[in-house]
């Protein structure tokens, strides 16, 4: 479970919130010199913005967040262009997922991930809360970021499957979202079709979204709710 929080002694990182958290949920956090580490096994796609991560036991988000500041670094050096930097940054934060049991560590991942993206963008730009792009970037995140349980892949009261959305650039401006259940994301049911992805020779599984959305401008996705699908 990729997680840290700060002692409020004083003294460093712990790696457990209680005891009785890790019997009941296996919750154990991650040192970030540990998350460091192993993403440094793949740090070409931990720089490319568009690289899709999900973490199935995501905590509150260290895994994430360390993806995320390096996402954002590169766009930093890369896009001068007020609205090319806005793209692509959010192109960064919807490509990364996280599955979380617990419910209060949802909030605090999600609450970390923006913390991080308005620190970036506000070194920029005047970071206003209520302005259309960073609500468009918390609600990215909010869907994103989700509570459920990754080995049942149904939300923890099993009254439903864990969904992602998925959001495509469309153009220069435009983001197209298209929402996928975990389970059918997962699925390895061949179709007749030739694999379009792998050179292995087998058959690919094409999965299909339950909802999608007509493309909308970046800085308006926030005023996109789960009602206006085509």
């Amino acid at each position: 479970m990729s997680q840290t929080t700060t002692d409020s002694s004083g003294g460093g990182e712990r790696q457990i919130k209680s005891r009785e958290r890790v019997a009941k949920h296996g919750e154990v956090f991650t040192n970030p010199r540990e998350v460091n580490a192993m993403l440094d096994l793949v740090r070409p796609e931990t720089e490319r913005p568009e690289s899709r991560f999900l973490e199935p036991a995501c905590g509150n988000g260290n895994f994430l967040v360390a993806i995320l500041e390096r996402k954002l670094a590169v766009v930093g050096a890369r896009h001068r262009l007020r609205s090319d930097f806005e793209l692509y940054a959010l192109i960064s934060v919807s490509s990364l997922y996280g599955i979380e049991l617990l419910m209060d560590n949802v909030e605090e991942c999600r609450e970390r991930l923006y913390d991080v993206f308005r620190s970036h963008y506000a070194e920029r730009y005047e970071a206003d809360d209520e302005s259309d792009f960073l609500r468009s970037v918390r609600h990215v995140i909010h869907h994103n970021i989700v509570c459920g349980d990754a080995l049942t892949l149904m939300s923890p009261d099993g009254s439903r499957p864990v969904a992602f959305a998925e959001w495509s650039c469309i153009g220069d401006s435009k983001i197209k979202r298209r929402d996928f259940t975990l389970d059918m994301l997962l699925k390895n049911q061949p179709i007749e079709e030739p694999n379009l992805f792998s050179d292995l020779g087998e058959e690919a599984f094409i999965p299909m979204p339950f909802r999608e959305f007509p493309p909308i401008h970046y800085l308006k996705l926030h005023t996109q709710d789960d009602t206006e699908q085509l």
